[in-house]
């Protein structure tokens, strides 16, 4: 049975983002509150950092900081948000127990591939606290509507709770009983990991110890879900400034090249654009922006092959962006941001050589990638908004 807060009232100073996109200076904000949970997900301190995590949930559980549902629930969560194109959405999902299994049972898919690094520390913290403290974010086909529709039902009620995190509006009902058990019945099936690839595959190993920890936390949003929303990646090159002429030499080989006017949209442009192929934007210093479409029988052979490699996020990778970089020098390297306003202030201050922006990827080329059993390119994907860290827990025994 799931934990969470006591202080429903006061859940917007005790959740947080994913502990994998909070900044130092964000930690040191959010750890202000001696009761947010960033202390657990990033937890700080001299020695045994995991050690002291588990010291620190101990005494959240000891001083009523945290409770545990009494009976089996699932959650179901609504997220206000507003995009960078100024609409403002709606994501609904719920919020249970999802089966920790290896992907070869293929009732779990996965789109990306991931690192070494991440899970050693997640397995680190899972074993030191035996409990999940983030929610890992999935889809489900739901085809015949059933979850859509079960979720609209809750929604119809007066939340348990509400929130605010980053500026995202979060409800928050608890549901028990035949309602939970009708609920996660209608989420049964094939999930789409669509965040938490590192976290789904620490639960994986962790199990392959602990036979008894069968469940991961996470929110499960039906593909039809008009609040589901992916963002670009977009690619800031930093390293030594890029001649015209080099990347002139660079791009023209795969891309017709144009320039444009710095004051259009770029993503509408490429929204636009998109329709007959593939296009990105090349930002460079001094207000120089470059449209690049992919021509025509281009070779892409670099991009590699399969469904992946068909991607935009892939060919522009391969037959743009990689050599840009190679360009860029020797200590070259590429960030990741999924604002079109950062690149532009980033390549404007010349703390980055060259931006290169792109269109988001679609939720319906991630279901077809992870289907076919292949994984995309590193950041093709920016769900929004994240799944708030602290909502609920899950002791894992």
């Amino acid at each position: 049975m799931g934990e969470h807060f006591a202080d429903l009232g006061g859940l917007s100073d005790l959740i947080a983002p994913p502990y994998d996109v909070i900044a130092d200076a964000e930690r040191a904000r959010l750890a202000r509150n001696p009761h947010n949970i960033v202390h657990l997900i990033l937890p700080d301190g001299n020695g045994d950092r995991y050690a002291a995590a588990a010291r620190t949930l101990g005494g959240w559980r000891a001083d009523g900081t945290l409770v545990r549902d009494d009976e089996p629930a699932a959650y179901v969560l609504a997220q206000e948000f507003t995009t960078p194109d100024k609409r403002t959405h709606v994501r609904t999902g719920l919020l249970a127990g999802v089966s920790v299994e290896p992907y070869s049972a293929g009732r779990v898919r996965p789109h990306e591939k991931t690192h070494a690094g991440p899970k050693v520390d997640r397995l680190a913290l899972m074993t030191a606290t035996r409990t999940m403290f983030e929610s890992l974010f999935f889809l489900a086909p739901d085809k015949g509507g059933a979850l859509s529709r079960a979720l609209a039902d809750v929604t119809l009620r007066e939340p348990r709770a509400r929130a605010v995190l980053d500026g995202v509006q979060i409800r928050l009902w608890r549901v028990s009983g035949p309602g939970a058990t009708a609920l996660t019945a209608a989420a049964g099936g094939t999930l789409y990991i669509a965040d938490g690839h590192h976290r789904f595959e620490t639960a994986v190993a962790y199990r392959g110890g602990n036979p008894k920890a069968d469940r991961t936390a996470g929110l499960i949003v039906p593909l039809v879900d008009p609040g589901l929303i992916v963002l670009a990646t977009h690619r800031l090159i930093r390293g030594d400034m890029i001649p015209p002429d080099r990347l002139a030499g660079a791009l023209d080989g795969a891309f017709s090249v144009e320039s444009i006017e710095p004051e259009l949209d770029p993503m509408a442009l490429l929204a636009d654009r998109r329709r007959s192929g593939t296009s990105c934007i090349v930002v460079l210093p001094g207000g120089r922006t470059l449209l690049a479409t992919l021509k025509p029988g281009a070779d892409v052979q670099a991009a590699g092959t399969g469904m992946a490699a068909k991607l935009d996020v892939a060919l522009v990778d391969a037959l743009a962006v990689g050599p840009m970089k190679a360009i860029a020098g020797a200590g070259a390297t590429v960030g990741y941001s999924a604002s079109a306003a950062e690149v532009l202030d980033e390549v404007g201050s010349g703390r980055a050589a060259a931006g290169v922006m792109l269109a988001p990827t679609r939720v319906e080329d991630v279901i077809a990638v992870a289907d076919a059993g292949e994984f995309m390119p590193q950041k093709s994907t920016y769900f929004v908004p994240k799944v708030p860290s602290g909502l609920v827990l899950l002791p894992v025994g």
